[in-house]
């Protein structure tokens, strides 16, 4: 019963109305770009609408964690190894509660870990200070992103985030051992899992002076947690398929070698006239509102969130394919705090909320229709 208290205590009805509004109206604006997308492709290919308008919220990467969740790594090709194990398995052990639909557990997963996001985000932005109304709109911005239709598909990318967010307020609040258990599993959620060591470490280097031995001893193991999370999947791989590599290799076969961010920027914006102008041209736009973000995030934010979105974006950069852009954008999600800190005034917050909104439309119509990769 004490526990139900502290729970009742931390989330009022005045969290709950901060969160539950934007996180319902996100998947309200969501089933409108479905109905669009079907209204677009019986218009445009009668009889012929895409695959993934038939797929649903399990359509794109959704479908390879469905099947490795259903059928594991071994009946499919390599390529799914790209695809990190925590998510799938957690979506195997909930199938059994739906009749052994794994695309409707993690379809249910990602929605619930979205919605548990928004409230650490909360806490977040609270212990650090943020006032009422910018943290209002950070809830709004994060869900309504451009590519945050994919928090509502069966993407690990929900839980993902939820884990980052987990381990900043954890640093943050100088809580080390949650930190190793956030940052151990967003290691074995995601391939950028292992950024988070970037921003435990600072926040361990900050505090080190005036730690105990006790808290310099769970810092340091916060701080290696998401390498040995990603490093317990690459064994696992290697010991079953021969080699380690495997999930970072395959993922270089999709997304071309890497390259200096800087110069495929610079080759980018050459692309936004050229005939890659609806290719990865069209993510060129996004990604100087990132660059421009992150200089937000830099001067008005602590240096970890600064350093943990810069690692996010130049990873996303170093790239020759700048598919999913807007979804890597979302992921250093610092870059939204950092929006809402600019938006101040009302006109500004209202035409950012209709530009976001737009775009999480557009890219999730275009998405299901087969024209954008999420």
């Amino acid at each position: 019963m004490t526990a139900v208290r502290a729970v009742r205590r931390s989330v009022s009805a005045e969290d709950l109305r901060i969160v539950l509004v934007p996180w319902l109206t996100a998947r309200a604006i969501l089933a409108v770009a479905y109905v669009s997308a079907f209204a677009i492709s019986d218009r445009v290919v009668p009889g012929a609408r895409p695959t993934a308008i038939g797929e649903g919220l399990v359509a794109w990467d959704g479908t390879w964690y469905r099947d490795i969740a259903s059928h594991g790594y071994a009946s499919l090709p390599r390529e799914g190894l790209r695809f990190f194990p925590l998510f799938p398995i957690l979506g195997r052990a909930l199938g059994t509660v739906f009749l052994g639909d794994t695309g409707l557990s993690l379809v249910v997963i990602a929605n619930l870990c979205s919605l548990a996001l928004l409230f650490v985000l909360l806490r977040l932005l609270r212990h650090e200070g943020i006032d009422r109304s910018t943290t209002q709109r950070a809830i709004w911005f994060i869900i309504l992103f451009p590519g945050a239709f994919v928090l509502a598909w069966a993407y690990a990318e929900a839980l993902w985030i939820l884990a980052a967010i987990v381990v900043f307020l954890a640093i943050r609040t100088r809580r080390w051992l949650w930190a190793a258990i956030a940052g151990f599993l967003a290691g074995l959620s995601r391939p950028l899992g292992v950024l988070l060591a970037v921003p435990i470490a600072v926040e361990l280097v900050r505090n080190w002076r005036n730690a105990t031995a006790k808290e310099r001893t769970s810092g340091l193991i916060a701080t290696v947690s998401p390498l040995l999370g990603t490093g317990a999947y690459l064994l696992w791989v290697g010991n079953r398929f021969g080699d380690s590599w495997l999930p970072f290799s395959v993922q270089s076969d999709l997304r071309g070698t890497s390259v200096d961010p800087f110069s495929r920027l610079w080759e980018g914006l050459s692309q936004m006239v050229g005939p890659q102008r609806f290719g990865d041209g069209l993510h060129i736009p996004f990604a100087l509102a990132f660059l421009a973000l992150l200089v937000v995030v830099l001067r008005r934010l602590p240096i970890s969130y600064g350093l943990f979105s810069g690692c996010v974006l130049m990873a996303a950069l170093a790239t020759e394919n700048l598919n999913s852009l807007e979804r890597y954008g979302l992921n250093a999600f610092p870059l939204v705090i950092g929006l809402a800190l600019v938006c101040r005034h009302r006109e500004a917050e209202n035409v950012t909320k209709v530009v976001l909104a737009g775009g999480f439309v557009a890219l999730s119509t275009m998405a299901w229709m087969g024209a954008y990769v999420p």
